[in-house]
C-alpha cells in the first residue's frame, strides 16, 4: 500500500473515533465526512457536513475531529469546511451505521 493511501486509511481511522453525543455511530459511517485532502506540507482540508444545521454539538464536534487529527505526525494543519451542500441524508450512512440504528 502506498503512503498516501496509510495515511488516508489513518484520518478515517481516527475519523471513526469521533461520536456525535446523541448517536451511537461514528460520524465517519453516519456520511458526515465528504472531503479528506492532505497536503504534501501536513496542512489537512476536510469537507464535512451535520445531521442537522442546527446541530447542538457542532462545536464539541469540530474540536475533537481537530485534536485527533493533528495527534498524526504527518498532520500539521486541519481546516475544517463545514459545508450543507449536498444536505445530509440518512442514505449517506454506512450499511454498519444503518444497522447500528435499526434503519435497515
Amino acid at each position: 500500500m502506498n503512503e498516501f493511501l496509510q495515511k488516508e486509511e489513518k484520518i478515517v481511522e481516527l475519523l471513526r473515533t469521533v461520536f456525535d453525543p446523541e448517536i451511537p455511530v461514528n460520524i465517519y459511517d453516519l456520511g458526515l465526512i465528504y472531503k479528506i485532502d492532505l497536503q504534501d506540507d501536513g496542512v489537512l482540508n476536510l469537507d464535512m457536513t451535520l445531521t442537522a444545521p442546527s446541530c447542538p454539538a457542532a462545536d464539541f464536534l469540530m474540536e475533537d475531529i481537530r485534536m485527533k487529527l493533528l495527534s498524526m505526525d504527518e498532520v500539521k494543519t486541519v481546516n475544517i469546511n463545514l459545508v450543507f451542500e449536498p444536505e445530509w441524508t440518512k442514505d449517506m450512512m454506512s450499511e454498519e451505521a444503518k444497522l447500528e440504528l435499526n434503519l435497515l
